[in-house]
């Protein structure tokens, strides 16, 4: 039985040794589980079941018995009244929880539990062993494999995008180029010409992720309302956006500065 359960039952008395009657079934007390524990562990009393105890003063808690002690007092056949007919079925063992005091002992406990339950199952593999460790490491895989496939196809998107970018930009410079020759007759450097083009496809991305920042707001906030499926945005997501869209304008925007700033003068003013 648990801590809590023996200090309401023998109050300063040593537990150990005395006897619980339960449903008219006296039970000897060999040892006390941490209260703490007592819901989900088996120290001590592998193999066991555990049952839950409630008098008419109030007391309540856990109490663990040998499966094969609940088999013989308790039958393994469950009896239903249904119109007036009576059934009977088999109540099978269900479940076993195995803990483990530290991640290390996992999987040689499993590897230990699979070569016995092998050998008991001979004939008939009618069992599972569920390792929720594995099932954590799995989730964090899937997690991975996600976020890796995700982020490949945005910096597929990304590489697209700042493709279509500078080849706008190319297609800008073409049509400015007396501009340009104008603007380096009267005295601008090629540093000056640079800046002006990359400033304007810094400012086209920074354009186009505001409005995907926007519209990755909006879609969370339709989802959270219409599906009720909690959504959180993050401020470093809205500064990371806003830096690689800047990021995306420079780096696909310099080829397009530099042919712009790389122009002869006199044969720019000469194009109409």
């Amino acid at each position: 039985m648990d801590e809590t359960l023996a200090r309401k039952l023998f109050a300063f008395e040593d537990a150990i040794g005395h006897d619980v009657r339960i449903s008219g079934t006296f039970y000897r007390v060999v040892g006390i589980t941490n209260s703490g524990t007592a819901e989900n562990s088996n120290d001590g009393f592998t193999g066991m079941s555990n049952a839950h105890l409630e008098t008419n003063g109030g007391v309540a808690g856990n109490i663990y018995i040998p499966v094969t002690t609940a088999r013989y007092r308790f039958s393994e056949l469950s009896y239903q009244l249904s119109g007036g007919s009576r059934s009977a079925s088999k109540v099978q063992l269900q479940k076993i929880t195995v803990k483990v005091k530290t991640n290390e002992q996992v999987l040689p406990t499993r590897e230990t539990l699979n070569s016995l339950l092998t050998r008991l199952h001979e004939d008939k593999k009618d069992y599972q062993i569920t390792v929720p460790l594995e099932l954590l490491r799995q989730a964090a895989r899937t997690r991975r494999i996600f976020s890796i496939v995700l982020g490949s196809i945005a910096a597929m998107s990304l590489l697209v995008g700042g493709i279509g970018i500078m080849n706008i930009m190319l297609a800008t410079v073409t049509e400015r180029t007396r501009e340009i020759g104008i603007r380096r007759a009267l005295g601008a450097r090629r540093r000056d010409i640079i800046i002006q083009f990359l400033s304007e496809t810094v400012m086209l991305t920074l354009a186009g992720g505001t409005l995907g920042i926007l519209l990755g707001a909006i879609i969370p906030w339709f989802v959270t309302h219409f599906s009720h499926m909690p959504t959180k945005i993050t401020p470093i997501s809205l500064i990371l956006a806003f830096g690689i869209s800047a990021l995306i304008g420079i780096t696909f925007g310099l080829y397009p500065a530099y042919r712009a700033a790389n122009m002869d003068p006199i044969e720019s003013l000469r194009h109409e």
